[in-house]
């Protein structure tokens, strides 16, 4: 695993954007495993600007995030496809033919995830998968205690994620209590994971994954088992770890990592 610390959440944002266009550039029909959250509307915005002024191509470029909410119709300004749609989707060149998420709204759920995994599959599986780490340690939104091999599945939120994400929405009663998620082990699966985390908020948390033990209790610890795997933090969300300057001294000395300084 490798910990890249950037001095503030601009820099932080634009080396997640870049290692994202480089991958798009090097396989222009990569699968993508994308995320939600405040952390990605500015990665998303970088890589809108890049789309229109370096001409960063997505039109080969196939997609599944990580979750959606159960209930919520597709153009619900509080559900996912809304918010890829908003931040991403319709300010590129991506066929939206091509942009897969999980259908909260399907009569059955347990169908709609089975037939989520066979659609990755199908595709060859994740290529690089985009994630953002929550408060509790979760990842899409596998809470504390998720099995560390579950696959995508309706899930039951946590009182922490809905007080986290109620504000989203302009009536915070209305957020569901409910969610569809790639599981831990799906998101594992992937090729290459890429771990985004912003500001002093995500300070304890993103300590917790990447020096803690590996653990349902925060399930974003898992990453720490990924062969490929890149966390990328500002400097607030990094102010915990008690390997920090470690980290900063691979960065600097390390030649893999020579374009991006």
């Amino acid at each position: 695993m490798d910990v890249v610390i950037r001095k503030s959440t601009e820099d932080a944002v634009n080396f997640a954007a870049r290692l994202l266009a480089d991958a798009i550039k090097c396989k222009p029909d990569i699968v993508l495993g994308l995320a939600t959250g405040r952390t990605m509307e500015n990665l998303y915005g970088r890589l809108v600007t890049m789309h229109k002024n370096d001409k960063l191509d997505f039109s080969l470029a196939r997609s599944f995030n990580l979750d959606e909410y159960v209930g919520l119709p597709a153009e619900h300004p509080g559900s996912y496809r809304f918010y890829m749609s908003r931040y991403l989707h319709n300010h590129v060149n991506i066929d939206k033919r091509n942009t897969f998420l999980p259908n909260g709204m399907a009569e059955d759920l347990a169908a709609e995830c089975c037939a989520y995994e066979k659609r990755i599959k199908s595709v060859g599986g994740i290529d690089l998968q985009l994630l953002g780490i929550g408060r509790s340690g979760h990842i899409g939104f596998n809470e504390p205690l998720s099995a560390l091999t579950s696959r995508t599945r309706p899930v039951v939120l946590t009182a922490t994620t809905i007080a986290e994400n109620s504000t989203l929405f302009d009536n915070p009663a209305d957020m569901p209590r409910r969610a569809i998620t790639m599981g831990v082990g799906t998101i594992m699966d992937c090729r290459r994971l890429i771990l985004l985390a912003t500001g002093e908020s995500k300070a304890e948390i993103i300590a917790k994954a990447v020096e803690g033990p590996v653990s349902s209790r925060v399930t974003a610890s898992v990453v720490q088992l990924h062969q490929n795997c890149t966390v990328i933090c500002d400097e607030a969300a990094a102010s915990q770890l008690e390997e920090r300057e470690y980290c900063q001294w691979v960065f600097d000395n390390d030649p893999m990592w020579d374009p991006y300084r």
